[in-house]
């Protein structure tokens, strides 16, 4: 039996989407987990109710994209509108849960679970819906873009996008569905992860002068990366729709050395800058680079030829800066009777949709402060404003609201 059409329960008045969102949260598809069970479960649900979808699988085999298409009532497939969201979810270790973050339960009007605001929640409402999409008279298509490894940088969607170009398949926009309270978010910031290794020359530490010390040039470059962040902060530029208006920096995980009597002879540290859209990543990134080059690694080589400082991206995503004209923007504002410009510091796949030339705003339930934590929730409220949202969209993409004979 098809999951896709489960009525709504009226006695208990939950949202439609309510067992929807719960079979994808019981789906561990934290980033490091192959997320392949989820995508050809939800692949199959589509092909029961019709509609048949494209893979995209990455080099791994066991990581995948899902993109379908509810055609327009006369079978056009191009055009239309995205429904975009990713399937994986950030890890729980280390976190103290109430319950299973795995077997999402409702307390108190709460659904709680892993991804149930970030973001399987937008997910499941708009899988609950397909019936809906197909009952109705489409002017254009809807289309479902499902992704995986966002949360390690957008690392899923290029292959999807790609994919879509190839094949000649042009939406007119797209909907994120991340965590937003169900209000238009207009901009977001990049985000740009990088891997950086310096390679020193070991020695016992009683003949440090025979060695060179990968930690404490790292530690140098580290200490640049902040002096960086800091003049961001002081100097800008600014944008002051951003709850935090300024380009950041950070280094986030450290590794090097092996004993206290050694000298270190390789250092690694990951570090991102999540950049103002209207700002060049490029920029910022050959500023660390130069000054390592320039500045750190001389002083290096004079004390072992063999020094090195090896930089390396993991990953990468543009920011968004929507049009207010877009129509996409015009159409989410007139849905959700919001006009209030709002930017944030995360990052999403609308970015990437954008820079291949479809035209994306934000828009989701749950409140990203939820995101990431343990005992992570989505108000059934929520999910029946996203519900709610949803429906007047279809009718927006119907014959009748757009006034196509």
């Amino acid at each position: 039996m098809s999951h896709i059409a489960e009525p709504a329960n009226t006695e208990t008045a939950s949202p439609v989407a309510l067992p929807w969102v719960k079979r994808l949260v019981s789906f561990d598809t934290v980033s490091r987990n192959p997320n392949l069970g989820l995508i050809e479960t939800v692949r199959d649900e589509l092909r029961a109710a019709g509609i048949e979808s494209t893979l995209t699988v990455d080099e791994r085999g066991q990581w995948a994209n899902l993109f379908a298409t509810v055609p327009a009532h006369d079978g056009e497939t191009n055009g239309g509108i995205v429904l975009s969201g990713h399937t994986d979810v950030v890890p729980v270790d280390g976190q103290d849960w109430s319950s299973d973050p795995f077997k999402p339960e409702v307390r108190d009007g709460l659904l709680y679970g892993r991804g149930t605001c970030d973001m399987k929640g937008f997910i499941g409402t708009a899988l609950a819906l397909l019936p809906k999409m197909q009952s109705t008279k489409l002017a254009k298509p809807i289309h479902f873009a499902l992704s995986y490894d966002e949360e390690i940088g957008c690392a899923g969607a290029p292959l999807m996008i790609s994919d879509l170009q190839k094949r000649g398949v042009r939406p007119d926009g797209c909907i994120v569905g991340e965590p937003t309270s169900m209000r238009p978010i207009i901009a977001h910031k990049g985000i740009n992860t990088y891997n950086c290794c310096v390679r020193g020359f070991a020695a016992h530490s009683s003949l440090t002068t025979q060695g060179l010390n990968a930690i404490e040039y790292a530690a140098r470059l580290i200490c640049f990366i902040r002096d960086v962040a800091d003049e961001f902060r002081a100097k800008g530029p600014f944008d002051e729709l951003y709850d935090v208006p300024f380009t950041t920096a950070q280094t986030s995980t450290i590794k090097g050395g092996n004993a206290i009597n050694t000298v270190p002879a390789e250092c690694s540290f990951q570090f991102e800058f999540r950049n103002l859209p209207t700002m060049d990543p490029e920029s910022v990134y050959r500023r660390i680079e130069a000054y390592a080059r320039e500045s750190l690694l001389p002083k290096m080589q004079k004390e072992h030829a063999n020094a090195a400082i090896e930089f390396s991206k993991i990953a990468s995503a543009p920011g968004l800066d929507a049009s207010e004209q877009a129509a996409i923007t015009q159409l989410v504002r007139a849905l959700t009777e919001n006009q209030d410009k709002r930017k944030v510091a995360y990052g999403t796949e609308a970015g990437l949709f954008a820079l291949a030339g479809v035209p994306s705003i934000v828009c989701g339930p749950g409140n990203i402060e939820q995101a990431h934590k343990a005992n992570e929730y989505v108000s059934l409220e929520q999910l029946a404003a996203c519900e709610a949202f949803i429906g007047k969209f279809i009718h927006s993409m119907s014959v009748d609201a757009q006034g196509v004979r």
